[in-house]
């Protein structure tokens, strides 16, 4: 596997040993090796990037304005975090993104249940902000 190296700064690992990095834009880009794949969960479209990058339009402490949208985008990463450096990202890296990750929990074998603590457990604590999000992570891939 060429992903993240798993004590990098945000890196979740899931069940299946993939990797994928979650982070907040407010914050400054990591160190060390840049993404290969950015998914970006935003009200608006990021500013073009040195890599490869998709954008779901998500208004902050709401859910994803297209869900298939986000359901696609979430079935990309998680097929390319096998072999590719992935990541996750929102303004702040807690919310959108916490609960798009607890979505990839679910792609990747976690019972939709489960996934918000697994979430929080292994990424950051106050992952997945809002009772709505909560549910709609319970309620992803059914």
């Amino acid at each position: 596997m060429t992903g993240w190296d798993i004590d990098a700064p945000g890196v979740l690992t899931l069940p299946s040993g993939r990797r994928v990095r979650g982070r907040g834009l407010r914050e400054p880009l990591p160190p060390g090796p840049a993404p290969e794949l950015g998914v970006y969960l935003l009200d608006r479209a990021p500013q073009p990037l040195p890599w490869e990058s998709r954008w779901v339009r998500w208004p902050d402490f709401r859910l994803p304005a297209d869900p298939a949208d986000l359901s696609a985008a979430l079935a990309e990463v998680w097929d390319r975090a096998a072999e590719e450096r992935v990541e996750v990202a929102c303004r702040g890296g807690t919310g959108r993104t916490g609960t798009a990750l607890a979505c990839l929990a679910v792609l990747d074998g976690v019972p939709p249940g489960e996934a918000v603590a697994f979430v929080r457990r292994h990424y950051r604590p106050h992952s997945v902000e809002t009772r709505s999000q909560a549910r709609f992570v319970a309620g992803f891939g059914t």
